[in-house]
């Protein structure tokens, strides 16, 4: 290739802010620019880079000379999309700005509904960033799409949904349904959505959840943004702990998720949701069916559990049935102090009078058949519990307080090695079984693998359950959870072969080295937590 110099420096190189001329009439791909651009064309890459375009798009008016100037490179290959996406972080940013603006508006207009939300939802960020949020390796609902799939045409894909999302021409799919056990041996119904349907219900629930963080009431702990089953039993802790309570109502509502009036539902969502396109797209969810053994079968009450938005309408249904009703009646009604924790349907109240709480029993059970809804005759029950439970009993020759179960804990009135009144909290003896026999079951099949591969996946068993019950006053308990596991590993290897025992001393080595022992991970909430 030749060139004409024309101005020209040491050993015949062109110096800083030459020009060049090329014969071909554009840079070559192999040379490294020299000159940077200038100031103008800078400022329009940082412009176009905020509205996804490519630095090199073409841009019409009095800014294309300043483009022209830029510096000079290697060319882009054909067919990559710069700027096609904006950068991830970037990208949320923007997302995280509109859900603000949504929080903003609802915190000025307490009492007017939300009219333009939809434009939200079917923005194709939001939805890439509910496809992301899915996991990879759930199972596929009736379309029989994975997640791996619908990611091999992943642009395409959210662009035609995003589309169909905006002229309305979008269809919710039936709801795969599949049992699995629960701790008490029986069947619980799960429905898995399809691909699409689970993409749009969370960035529904994204936005919807904007709208309801700031109607929601505090003692409401279940599936929401920022909030867990450890601060509700933190919650829990300190209020029987730290306020006059001497009885607990400890209640459960019967069915509930497959209980919920759609009718209802609608009209709670219409209070406060004006845009008719986010209200008709619940309606779709909730008349979509079921699909089981092959058959479809209409709905006509409950949401499917399973899907990204059930949790969001199950806490929409109780806050205007169950929060707003109970926060008022004690305010207005009680003659006491009265706590409340609710961790979705599982809800626990404390008193300070007897009459109280039989009062306010009667009152729900009323307030709750208005809605379809009742109380579980098994699982709902007053009792004597509290600072002076013990004492009160004891004086009329009455056994120990009663206990109560909530998020996997037993709670027990118990004392201080000073002597003041604390809550203490074991775990539940059937979910420690129940997890005991599921290390067994998947111990025997994973008999053939080598120890130390055994030990690290019991090693995250154990890393696992200490997480969640790992807290004061709960390590007697942690400490026989280990022992068991430890036992059932001895087992599984001596197992293996009719010859070769494994001795306890190398039991002892292995426990030691794979199994951790437990500590406190959550520790008494007192001084972390007032209610």
């Amino acid at each position: 290739m030749s060139t004409e110099r024309l101005r020209g420096g040491r050993h015949g190189k062109p110096v800083r802010g030459t020009a060049v001329r090329y014969e071909t009439g554009k840079s070559d791909s192999f040379i490294v620019p020299e000159n940077h651009m200038n100031k103008a064309a800078t400022a329009l890459e940082g412009t176009q880079r905020e509205e996804g375009l490519s630095r090199t798009s073409a841009v019409p008016g009095p800014m294309s000379k300043a483009v022209a100037e830029c510096e000079e490179g290697r060319e882009l290959a054909k067919g990559n999309l710069v700027g096609q996406y904006r950068d991830r972080t970037q990208r949320r940013a923007a997302l995280q700005s509109a859900l603000d603006w949504i929080r903003q508006a609802v915190r000025r207009n307490r009492n007017e509904q939300m009219t333009n939300l939809w434009h939200h939802v079917y923005n194709e960020d939001r939805l890439l960033e509910s496809y992301l949020a899915l996991k990879p390796g759930a199972s596929a609902g009736v379309d029989g799409v994975t997640w791996s799939e619908y990611g091999e045409h992943l642009e395409e894909n959210l662009r035609d949904l995003s589309e169909r999302l905006k002229r309305g021409a979008y269809k919710a799919k039936p709801v795969l349904r599949v049992y699995i056990p629960k701790a008490d041996g029986r069947q619980r119904p799960i429905g898995i959505p399809a691909l699409e349907d689970k993409i749009v219900q969370r960035a529904t629930a994204e936005v919807l959840n904007a709208v309801y963080e700031e109607e929601f009431l505090g003692f409401s702990y279940g599936f929401r943004p920022g909030r867990s089953q450890h601060q509700a039993l933190d919650a829990l802790w300190v209020g029987l702990v730290s306020r006059k309570v001497n009885w607990v109502l400890d209640m459960d509502i019967r069915g509930f998720f497959d209980a919920i009036d759609h009718e209802w539902l609608v009209k709670m969502v219409e209070h406060r949701i004006g845009d008719k396109r986010v209200v008709r797209h619940v309606q779709k969810w909730l008349k979509a069916g079921v699909l089981e053994d092959g058959r479809r079968q209409e709905v006509e009450a409950g949401t499917p559990q399973g899907g990204s938005i059930s949790p969001l309408l199950a806490n929409i249904y109780l806050h205007y049935s169950f929060d707003q009703w109970a926060h008022r009646w004690r305010k207005q009604e009680a003659h006491g102090e009265v706590i409340i924790v609710r961790y979705a349907d599982d809800i626990v109240m404390g008193f300070e009078h007897r009459k109280d709480a039989e009062s306010f029993r009667k009152a729900l059970e009323e307030r709750l058949r208005k809605f379809n809804l009742e109380l579980h005759p098994d699982k709902t029950r007053l009792l004597e519990f509290g600072r002076y439970a013990s004492e009160r009993r004891s004086r009329r020759g009455a056994p120990r307080p009663e206990t109560f179960n909530f998020l996997g804990f037993v709670h027990i009135c118990g004392t201080s090695r000073k002597g003041n009144f604390v809550v203490r909290r074991h775990t539940i003896a059937a979910r420690m079984r129940a997890k005991l026999q599921e290390v067994k079951r998947h111990l025997k099949a994973r008999m053939h693998m080598r120890p130390p591969e055994q030990g690290k996946w019991l090693g995250a068993v154990l890393r696992g359950y200490y997480q969640y019950y790992a807290v004061s006053g709960n390590m007697r308990f942690l400490d026989r959870f280990r022992w068991a596991v430890q036992k059932y590993w001895y087992r599984a290897l001596n197992r293996r072969s009719h010859k070769a025992r494994t001795s306890l001393e190398r039991m002892s080595e292995l426990a030691k080295t794979w199994l951790p022992v437990p500590n406190v991970i959550h520790p008494c909430p007192l001084n972390r937590l007032r209610v």
